[in-house]
């Protein structure tokens, strides 16, 4: 099966058209306008050099910003260390404790921490005649 679908179509009558001279286009002028309200529109320069200062600026703050929280006022160097040589029956704690007592008697667990931390020590354990850096008070 098939469809067939009729349209009308209005002809209308042509006229025949006058010719006229082409009008030229005055050019556009913006409105100028005192009051702030108008746009202001950059070339693609001028989009670059306001992209450009935005970006120093950003730079600049960052630069600021950073520049003191890396420095401190201490003086650096090496922490003060002593030797100690595990003896037999000495354990992790007594060594702590006799370190914590000398430096000015903070707490034990973090002067063992220390300990650990300066010597790579996992679980606590020493073992008898071995060398351990220890913090002095000096």
């Amino acid at each position: 099966m098939s469809t067939v679908t009729i349209v009308p179509s209005i002809t209308t009558a042509r006229r025949t058209a006058v010719r006229r001279p082409a009008r030229v286009a005055a050019p556009r002028v913006a409105p100028v306008s005192h009051g702030g309200e108008g746009q202001i529109r950059l070339t693609r320069r001028g989009r670059l050099v306001v992209f450009a200062l935005a970006f120093l600026i950003v730079a600049a703050a960052a630069v600021w910003l950073a520049a003191g929280s890396a420095a401190s006022r201490d003086a650096g160097g090496p922490a003060q260390v002593d030797v100690v040589t595990v003896a037999p029956g000495d354990t992790l704690w007594d060594i702590a404790s006799d370190a914590s007592a000398a430096t000015g008697g903070g707490d034990v667990r973090d002067m063992m921490r220390t300990i650990e931390d300066l010597n790579a020590i996992d679980g606590g354990s020493v073992f008898v005649g071995q060398q351990l850096r220890v913090p002095s008070a000096g």
